[in-house]
């Protein structure tokens, strides 16, 4: 079997690394396996699955018009027809999809294309940016409009950022005709929570199965770790924040309130912030870039005395599964699928900075969630979906239940 998956990234951040995980447990199985990505740096040890989508120009180019024009999804046409001959070439048996926002790939001639090859069609959506005139959340600005049309977006300047015309109802409009009616797909949410946000849209139509995300336990185990000597940290707390970028939206805000409100035998450390982020954080406050080193990473999970998550809008954060198979517990907001992988006592209403400071002043009723962490065992739901889509398309379906 031959499946060809499409991803904004190849090999890094966490839906890039769930592709290469995937890939190498589909080479081992004996299977062929390439993915399409669109922008950053392939580490060298995946470099054998990857193939680039158009270019860093291209890419660029794309940014740009979506900020001006605000048309995500519907720009980067000659890249998209070059990578659609590439794969007519290819013929991959099982064509799988997950982000495929992110400045590269034109979605309406790569969905024309879907509907046109017939084959079976996976699209494991990390976020809700499939059934909206634009943006990828709107938990936080409680809008409801995905249900029935997007309009006057009120979130212009958050990713993807637009800075002149409003597209969200002709976006949404293009999506809901684009994304219908394809024959033979499938969805997969890693949590439960958008699997339902699923059947309550246009996307209403197809059989979403839930396979929560997967890491690696080889790596995300507890390390023996000379971060906290070398930190000066040795009589403290660690209270651990992780997160590919810092923004209002993952609890920038109420982690550096948070660091005001703990006593001097805590220290908050931050992976992930940015150069200017690093320079006003509070003395309180460890800033550390993001990193790409997933040993390094496990090490800091493992020094850690619990990691927070006052994240307002997410789907199912890998950041709470790799620091628990530190051994590290994780305290999270009530908000989307984050609560499904902890224990319910770990949770706390968004914004709750006093409910946030007495959990952990009572670390040791915080307990570590009794959940499959293992990718391997989440692959292999994957690998069975592809075979099952792959036969039942010889007799012209795949009607597969909905999972709970």
């Amino acid at each position: 079997m031959k499946v060809l998956m499409i991803n904004s990234v190849c090999g890094i951040r966490s839906t890039g690394r769930i592709c290469t995980d995937m890939a190498e447990m589909l080479e081992k199985q004996g299977h062929e396996c390439k993915i399409a990505y669109g922008r950053e740096t392939v580490p060298q040890k995946y470099q054998k699955y990857a193939h680039r989508i158009g270019n860093g120009a291209g890419v660029r180019f794309d940014a740009l018009m979506t900020r001006l024009f605000g048309n995500s999804g519907f720009n980067s046409k000659s890249a998209t027809k070059q990578f659609i001959q590439w794969v007519r070439d290819y013929a991959p048996d099982v064509i799988h999809l997950h982000n495929i926002h992110g400045y590269y790939i034109n979605v309406e001639l790569l969905f024309d294309f879907l509907k046109e090859y017939g084959k079976p069609v996976v699209w494991t959506l990390h976020d809700c940016w499939a059934i909206t005139g634009r943006c990828a959340y709107f938990s936080m600005a409680g809008c409801e409009k995905w249900r029935t049309g997007c309009h006057h977006c009120q979130q212009k300047n958050v990713y993807p950022e637009n800075v002149l015309f409003d597209n969200s109802k002709r976006n949404w409009e293009r999506k809901k005709k684009l994304f219908s009616g394809v024959k033979n797909m499938t969805l997969v949410t890693p949590s439960k929570w958008l699997a339902e946000i699923m059947g309550q849209s246009f996307m209403g139509e197809y059989p979403v199965k839930v396979i929560p995300n997967g890491i690696d336990l080889h790596v995300f185990k507890p390390h023996e770790s000379s971060f906290r000597k070398e930190y000066g940290l040795e009589d403290k707390k660690i209270i651990l924040g992780v997160a590919s970028i810092w923004d209002r939206r993952k609890g920038y805000d109420d982690f550096l309130k948070l660091a005001g409100l703990l006593d001097d035998g805590h220290r908050i450390a931050m992976v992930g912030v940015s150069e200017k982020q690093k320079q006003s954080i509070p003395a309180n406050v460890i800033g550390i870039t993001r990193t790409n080193n997933i040993r390094e990473l496990a090490e800091i999970y493992s020094s850690a005395d619990v990691l927070v998550n006052p994240t307002y809008e997410d789907n199912y954060p890998t950041v709470n599964l790799e620091a628990q198979a530190c051994g590290t517990p994780v305290i999270t907001y009530k908000t989307g699928g984050s609560v499904e992988s902890v224990p319910q006592e770990n949770v706390v209403e968004q914004g709750d900075l006093d409910g946030l400071v007495k959990k952990i002043s009572n670390l040791a009723a915080i307990g570590i969630g009794d959940i499959e962490l293992n990718k391997e065992s989440r692959y292999k739901e994957y690998i069975k979906l592809f075979g099952d889509c792959n036969e039942a398309a010889v007799f012209d379906k795949c009607s597969l239940p909905v999972q709970g």
